[in-house]
């Protein structure tokens, strides 16, 4: 299968869903890691000009640690608007990667940014299907089935389905290690520790589902995006 995983920044793929994408790569599917913005706002003292450079830089080492293949629509600004130029970006990447799977934000996280990238995506896996939207690339044949991800710190977020990544936990942690930019600023920021946050969500999802580390997703299952099969590893 094709697997795209679409992020709202550089760093949430790896945050929240990259050992089930190092898991598909493993399994033999296509896997496609997108951030639709391209996080040139988020520092303390690089400016945006300079720091989104280093923001694609840390998001395409964080893809070959995976063993996927990086997208990146570039768009800067500390605003994702859902305008139709942004729903078509969205709805492209979903074309390019050809995507049987995607995985994107869930509408209940933290960060308004991450609850729009949720909107557009959910609206694009379907209008990815229609020929007479005009993009760079050709419509999918169906709309592609739709998981939400974990919410960053798990806040308001109950999975349905768990992934085990415990023998991936190292590839996990090798592609946050990348975005070194935003260590520092998250930090003073909003108090987090990266690393530490993702190893303890990582582990009380791994508690729920019986293993020693898990990621948490919801399946949308609205028509038609409902499968009758296991989609995840």
């Amino acid at each position: 299968m094709n697997i795209l995983a679409i992020g709202c920044h550089p760093d949430d793929n790896e945050l929240l869903c990259a050992g089930t994408l190092a898991r598909c790569a493993k399994r033999g599917d296509r896997v496609f890691i997108a951030s639709i913005m391209n996080g040139n706002t988020g520092h303390r003292t690089i400016p945006p000009g300079k720091l989104g450079p280093v923001r694609e830089r840390e998001m395409r080492a964080a893809a070959k640690c995976i063993g996927a293949r990086p997208l990146w629509p570039d768009v800067g600004g500390a605003f994702l608007l859902e305008d139709e130029a942004t729903r078509t970006v969205v709805v492209d990447l979903i074309r390019e990667a050809k995507a049987d799977v995607v995985l994107a934000h869930s509408p209940a996280c933290y960060h308004p940014n991450h609850r729009a990238a949720a909107r557009l995506v959910w609206d694009a896996v379907f209008t990815a299907s229609i020929p007479h939207v005009r993009t760079r690339h050709p419509a999918v044949r169906v709309p592609p089935a739709l998981f939400q991800m974990d919410t960053v710190a798990g806040v308001d977020f109950q999975p349905t389905e768990y992934v085990d990544i415990s023998t991936v936990i190292g590839v996990k942690k090798r592609a946050l290690r990348c975005h070194r930019s935003q260590f520092a600023w998250m930090r003073s920021h909003v108090n987090v520790a990266m690393l530490d946050t993702m190893l303890v969500q990582a582990r009380f999802r791994g508690i729920q589902a019986g293993v020693a580390y898990a990621e948490g997703f919801r399946a949308v299952l609205n028509h038609p995006l409902a499968r009758t099969v296991r989609l995840l590893p």
